[in-house]
């Protein structure tokens, strides 16, 4: 059997690395008993290698455990243990990796792909934004350990320390967790009427930082009428 399918580009990257990408839209990671186990966004898991564990992620009680049942936000989460390799992708998207050496991370939700086990989250307000504006409730992350984030093509990142730097929130993908974004709106309530409201709200960054956004605003969100 002949075909450039067979190609060695198409092949399965061998590599003694935790974290590696198969291709710029495709992630392989390595799990082993020994190693932390790895968070995923639930239905990111296109393949795996071997013998896997697979179990929604806690929230880990209390404050965290509120914030969930009444965000939705990180309960579509995985916890994934085992011995062998799992391949993880999102929607053809571009992946990223980030290696966290005890800094933090805010990152938009539909953009978490995975990270370690080892790193702590939350579930963190922008506030003051009212549910319109979307992406009012985000992910912090914190620790050492490796961060996969998505980007809806190929993205773009702005410094948020010469100039005040105003983002669609569909479009953020992560920034620096010092930077407090702040809402803002440039339209008046009667300009919303037949639109969207994709570009009526904006997350204003301004200090020490970066954010980082992507050329698109994701998939639309469909809602019952």
């Amino acid at each position: 059997m002949r075909s450039n399918l067979f190609d060695a580009a198409n092949q399965e990257r061998q590599t003694t690395d935790r974290w590696a990408l198969q291709s710029s839209k495709l992630l392989r990671c390595s799990l082993t008993p020994q190693a932390p186990e790895i968070v995923s966004a639930a239905g990111a898991m296109v393949a795996y290698q071997g013998q896997m564990d697979f179990a929604y992620q806690g929230s880990g009680g209390g404050m965290k455990l509120l914030k969930k049942m009444a965000t939705g936000e990180g309960g579509n989460m995985m916890r994934t243990t085992g011995q062998g390799e799992i391949f993880y992708a999102h929607q053809a998207d571009e992946i990223f990796l980030i290696q966290l050496e005890g800094e933090a991370l805010t990152l938009n939700t539909k953009n978490m792909l995975a990270f370690d086990g080892s790193i702590q989250w939350d579930i963190k307000s922008l506030g003051g934004a009212g549910f319109m504006a979307g992406g009012l409730f985000n992910l912090f992350l914190q620790g050492q350990g490796m961060v996969a984030v998505t980007s809806d093509g190929p993205p773009m990142l702005l410094d948020c320390s010469r100039q005040p730097t105003f983002v669609d929130p569909q479009a953020a993908v992560c920034w620096s967790a010092n930077l407090q974004p702040q809402i803002k709106n440039d339209f008046k309530m009667s300009s919303l009427v037949g639109r969207g409201s994709g570009e009526s709200f904006q997350l204003g960054f301004h200090g020490p930082g970066f954010v980082v956004v992507q050329p698109s605003e994701g998939m639309p969100v469909v809602t019952s009428s």
